[in-house]
């Protein structure tokens, strides 16, 4: 077992350990970092006063022994970095410092799970390599397994090449260590204690090989995994181990539902002292946002680039500050890239891969309205009716002003019966939102169309509604339930037509569904649409993600959006409508262009 005087505590011993050093000048603000980062820090040096109590020792000479294997065998490749001797940068001395310095009480590791989230281009591929090979050569590890794993191949490869150039580049390496597998080269052995390093993907799995029993499991881009498949089937192998190591890189993702945001939850858990994991290692890289640490005011990377070295700590090294500027700018110019930037260069979990819309744009068009002098415009509706667990959702949209201004807004239906299962399962606060009369919550574990028509009865008897565009989808139930409350209606294709509220198709595919977007996307970025402000109408637009076909049409997509997004696909649709009928009625006389 490692001495408990080992621990450094004295200020000499703070000059010759690099990660306590590290820490200290976190916390004492030296060096500029985010705020689980800074809690990360605060717990090394918790575990430095407490942790002995709990069995835990700090041995600074195994920390330093795994710091010193860098420099002095591993190098790095590529471009400008190519044959520079691998000397790590603080942080990246406080990440494997801590994993090989910190022991139990039988002298193993103290961690067996290391969480690392980083802005890309700071290093995280060849830091992981590194591990790999020390694991591989410099552990004591008989037979030891060591795998690059990702959800494919290609993928796990990207690390794996770094491993495979640090061999190659390392005199003391290249003597120990058998490079095979052709030229892309699939595997490093080391013969002397029988053990491998190679790449392992998804779809490995199921060839008839038996599992692996990893001592060391490198998992990059870990938020690009679709499912926990691969880490369980990584971890189940370690049992095997008596201090295996699971090492996990990524950058920030777009889907909350991940493996990969699940580790990031723990990990903020364990830092910030909600869960003790003696176990579990986190270095999770973020911006400031004023509730973590109400002594620090919440970052904007797009207006303050001094925030930008909280979630780039290799900035001006391996990351310049121009590549950033550029990206911030590119961003700026092209909104559909904006989520993307802040995702991989910034550390912000964004709300959809292919961002529609960004939340201060969206902000921006909800308004206050005062629908009792609405009476004298003619409105258009967009509806979208769901079956059992989906929300129903009716848009109502006022034709242009003559400021050319659409005002709107969107009411919801759900089933009361299954609501806080939903509000558990969706992650979003239904019942707070029902309490708020901003969704209606009817009886029973479906919806009850009545209660929709009920409701259209009385929008149409407040304002003069001429039109609701609807996806046929259970159309024929709705227009039952309109008949039964003695509500006039008739569908735009019936010949001749009737009398009462047009009831018009409107597809979902690309072509109908992609000038709905146009037409919502124009007033918006314009900034005539003024929308009552609505919660779960907030909700849907930040869920929102849009395909594209060979053709350039673009819709809503439900598959792809990382939440509910029914109210949105209404609003777009009765936007589509009332804009249509405002442009067609609009006389000659009222263009200001326009003159005798």
């Amino acid at each position: 077992m490692p001495r408990k005087e080992r621990t450094a505590t004295s200020p000499r011993s703070r000059d010759r350990d690099p990660v306590a050093r590290y820490a200290d000048d976190v916390l004492a603000g030296k060096i500029i970092a985010g705020p689980y980062v800074r809690l990360a820090c605060a717990r090394h040096r918790r575990d430095l006063k407490d942790g002995a109590d709990r069995g835990l020792a700090w041995d600074l000479r195994a920390a330093l022994r795994a710091i010193r294997f860098f420099s002095d065998v591993l190098h790095l490749n590529g471009g400008q970095f190519e044959g520079v001797p691998f000397d790590l940068l603080p942080e990246q001395r406080f990440i494997i410092g801590s994993l090989f310095g910190w022991k139990r009480a039988d002298g193993s590791r103290r961690f067996r799970v290391a969480f690392i989230e980083e802005g890309r281009g700071n290093g995280k591929s060849p830091l992981a390599a590194g591990v790999g090979i020390y694991m591989l050569t410099a552990d004591g590890e008989a037979r030891a397994e060591c795998y690059s794993a990702a959800t494919k191949k290609d993928q796990a490869k990207i690390l794996f090449r770094d491993a495979v150039a640090m061999v190659q580049q390392s005199q003391p390496l290249s003597d120990r260590l058998l490079l095979s597998g052709g030229v892309d080269k699939t595997n490093i052995a080391y013969l002397q204690t029988g053990s491998f390093f190679r790449p392992i993907s998804t779809e490995d799995r199921g060839k008839g090989q038996s599992g692996p029993r990893p001592h060391c499991a490198l998992l990059d881009e870990i938020h690009e995994h679709p499912t926990n498949a691969m880490v369980e089937y990584l971890r189940s192998g370690t049992k095997f181990r008596r201090q295996a190591m699971i090492f996990m890189i990524t950058n920030s993702g777009v889907d909350r539902e991940t493996v990969c945001y699940e580790y990031h939850a723990y990990g903020i858990k364990v830092v910030i002292a909600a869960i003790e994991d003696d176990s579990f290692f986190a270095y999770i890289c973020a911006l400031d946002d004023g509730v973590v640490d109400p002594k620090f005011p919440a970052d904007d990377p797009f207006k303050d680039e001094r925030c930008w070295v909280k979630v780039n700590p290799a900035l001006g090294v391996t990351i310049k500050h121009a590549y950033l500027r550029e990206q911030v700018r590119q961003a700026r110019g092209m909104p559909s890239k904006e989520n993307l930037v802040r995702r991989l260069n910034f550390c912000q979990w964004t709300d959809a891969s292919a961002a529609w819309v960004a939340h201060e744009t969206w902000m921006a068009c909800e308004k206050p309205i005062e629908l009792v002098t609405r009476r004298k415009r003619q409105a258009h509706g967009g509806l979208d009716l769901s079956s059992k667990k989906d929300l129903t959702a009716l848009a109502i949209a006022f034709e242009p002003n003559k400021k050319g201004v659409i005002e709107a807004f969107v009411e919801f239906w759900t089933p009361k019966d299954t609501l806080k299962d939903r509000e558990e399962t969706d992650r979003v606060p239904y019942t707070t939102w029902e309490r708020d009369g901003f969704l209606h919550a009817v009886p029973g574990k479906s919806i009850n169309y009545a209660y929709v028509a009920q409701r259209i009865g009385t929008i149409a008897g407040d304002h003069r509604l001429v039109e609701i565009g609807y996806d046929r989808h259970r159309i024929d139930d709705l227009i039952r339930e309109l008949d039964a409350e003695g509500i006039e209606c008739f569908k735009a294709d019936d010949k001749p037509p009737g009398t009462g509220i047009k009831l018009t198709p409107h597809g979902q595919g690309f072509i109908d569904m992609g000038k709905a977007v146009e037409a919502i996307e124009e007033v918006i970025l314009n900034g005539t649409l003024h929308v009552l402000a609505n919660p779960v109408l907030r909700w849907n637009v930040a869920s929102a993600v849009l395909e594209t076909d060979a053709a350039a049409n673009r819709k809503f997509t439900k598959r792809k959006s990382t939440g509910r997004i029914d109210g949105l696909v209404a609003l777009a649709m009765a936007v589509r409508l009332a804009a249509a009928a405002g442009a067609s009625e609009k006389s000659a006389y009222e263009d200001e262009d326009f003159f005798l």
